[in-house]
């Protein structure tokens, strides 16, 4: 699917964090402007530090998809612990952020056990200089979550970008 935007779970079946809804409104997502998401998550297992994100990022380029390189922390890149990046975002001891507080959903490690869902809440996407080739276009993005070599989640997003 070109366009539009989609998701799914890309783990086996026993990764333990699975994505169980996720919504994005407008689409194709406008930059700057208003996002809406909705989404919800279940774990069957603490989530604890170091938690290693690997993403890859795909940008549609007529009919190929070219990897977009990782770029000042933007791109195709990974990610050792985001736990840190967390604390360092959201000094621990401070509260988390709304919409997250409100629905009761942790913003630092370790993520308990169980399920978290976050109702449609709006979030606002500043006019943020993004690189040129972060720009206009479709998109494709994988998530993979781990620790300590475990695979704890996989997600496969699609969208379209339109500044």
């Amino acid at each position: 699917q070109v366009g539009g935007f989609a998701w799914e779970n890309c783990g086996d079946r026993r990764d333990p964090v699975v994505l169980q809804s996720l919504s994005v409104a407008p689409d194709p997502i406008s930059i700057p402007g208003s996002l809406r998401v909705s989404a919800a998550v279940s774990s069957s297992k603490a989530m604890a530090s170091p938690l290693k994100v690997v993403l890859v990022v795909e940008k549609a380029l007529g009919d190929l998809w070219i990897q977009l390189p990782c770029i000042d922390q933007l791109g195709s890149c990974t990610y050792d612990d985001v736990c840190t990046i967390l604390d360092n975002l959201i000094p621990p001891g401070t509260t988390c952020p709304e919409p997250l507080l409100t629905y009761g959903i942790p913003c630092h490690c370790p993520f308990k056990a169980g399920s978290y869902s976050l109702p449609a809440s709006d979030f606002i996407l500043p006019d943020v200089e993004l690189p040129a080739w972060m720009t206009n276009g479709n998109y494709r993005v994988r998530v993979a979550v781990s620790n300590g070599g475990e695979e704890l989640a996989c997600v496969k997003l699609a969208f379209s970008l339109q500044s």
